[in-house]
């Protein structure tokens, strides 16, 4: 064999290594339910919110619907026309009986637009405690009492969920949810067992407030790309914990084509290997099926080669149904077949993250810089009120 081959030997060996022991982290933490707590602290839900992609009711409602003794939710939109706003109207009218508030507001705090939408809502929060959750985000009626229950150790500063991908309908949704359950999820569990987590995932992030602002508040969040990442770098640098609930939320994946498809999972691969680039660089031993075919064509169809990509096959159909069975998902056969496709889409979207720096987020075309700050047309100095401006907001349907 070339020296090529040797290399591509070892990283196919090595991806099937990766592959085993992350099958064993799937494993163990199917074994390790929430246990119920009888910490209840107030709590203020903050859902930061644009469009509707047809599942925005069904996901909302689900935060409206919590077994959990008193909670507010604060909704917010940046345009009064945006879609997400009938959504909200039709929950209050539903939900008489909760706390929700809806806030519009086009203030911006600085270049990511999620981190202006959430500091214009943080000043509506009655409660100390901060639950901040995405809007393609479906939980059970468990689920505050899940987040929360790990702060009522003084030593944690922040609480974060893994998330599971639910596709409705469709092949790229299908896709997307794959990536979600197969590669995301089995890799930050093998993560949490290398190292202590030292960031979020933007998913679920509870924190007392007091937390919040001895980092710096939102503010300090307001130019970066992975907010949630760098949420959870500034709480650990203070010496508190990120705690890892058990708790699974289930992100609705509705990806309406493959270019849509394309650019989310391409901003996420180009975060990730901004804020983690040695991590990143390392995590393309994870693509053992598109390494064991390179291995495959280099060798010229060697028995050797054509059994190592055999394996990683099914090693790979393994994998989802171990992982379909660890989060209680349903079809893990009917798409079976696309796994060695979700393998190559997903190694050909890591190669692309090395070649560039721009991404796109819902409408925006954005750049982020060696530091996993935004770079935009922006003034050149954007001034932090000490509160949200009054000028723009809305409130509807607020229960006193």
């Amino acid at each position: 064999m070339s020296n090529l081959d040797y290399l591509l030997f070892g990283l196919t060996v090595l991806s099937g290594l990766y592959w085993i022991g992350a099958l064993i982290c799937v494993s163990a933490s199917a074994r390790h339910p929430s246990a119920p707590s009888r910490f209840l602290p107030p709590v203020t839900v903050l859902k930061p919110l644009w469009s509707d992609d047809g599942r925005l009711y069904e996901n909302l409602r689900t935060f409206c619907d919590q077994d959990y003794p008193a909670y507010q939710i604060v909704f917010g939109v940046r345009d009064k026309a945006d879609p997400a706003v009938r959504v909200v109207h039709r929950l209050i009218r539903e939900f008489p009986q909760r706390d929700l508030t809806l806030v519009v507001s086009d203030h911006r705090l600085g270049a990511n637009l999620k981190i202006a939408n959430l500091w214009n809502l943080s000043g509506h929060a009655k409660y100390e405690t901060l639950v901040f959750a995405d809007s393609d985000m479906h939980v059970g009626p468990d689920y505050l009492r899940a987040v929360v229950a790990p702060l009522e150790d003084r030593s944690v500063g922040l609480v974060t969920c893994l998330y599971k991908g639910v596709a409705p309908t469709g092949l790229c949704s299908t896709l997307g949810a794959m990536f979600i359950n197969e590669w995301f999820y089995p890799s930050a569990l093998v993560g949490a067992k290398i190292e202590p987590l030292r960031h979020a995932f933007g998913a679920t992030i509870a924190c007392r407030r007091d937390v919040l602002a001895s980092v710096g508040g939102l503010e300090a969040l307001a130019d970066y790309l992975a907010d949630d990442y760098q949420l959870g770098w500034l709480v650990s640098r203070r010496g508190l914990r990120v705690a890892l609930s058990p708790y699974v939320v289930e992100n609705v994946a509705s990806e309406k084509s493959l270019a849509s498809l394309f650019f989310h999972e391409l901003r996420w691969t180009r975060t990730f290997r901004v804020v983690r680039p040695v991590s990143y660089f390392c995590s393309g031993v994870t693509y053992g099926i598109p390494l064991s075919l390179l291995f495959l064509l280099s060798t010229g169809l060697s028995r050797l080669a054509i059994g190592l990509f055999t394996a990683h096959v099914v090693l790979r159909c393994v994998g989802r149904v171990s992982v379909h069975r660890a989060l209680g998902l349903p079809g893990v056969w009917s798409s079976l077949w696309l796994v060695p496709i979700r393998d190559g889409l997903s190694f050909i979207l890591w190669v692309l993250s090395f070649m560039g720096r721009t991404v796109r987020w819902n409408d925006q075309r954005l750049r982020v810089d060696g530091e996993g700050r935004i770079r935009r047309d922006l003034p050149a100095a954007v001034e932090y009120p000490t509160q949200p401006v009054p000028l723009g907001i809305e409130i509807r349907g607020a229960k006193e």
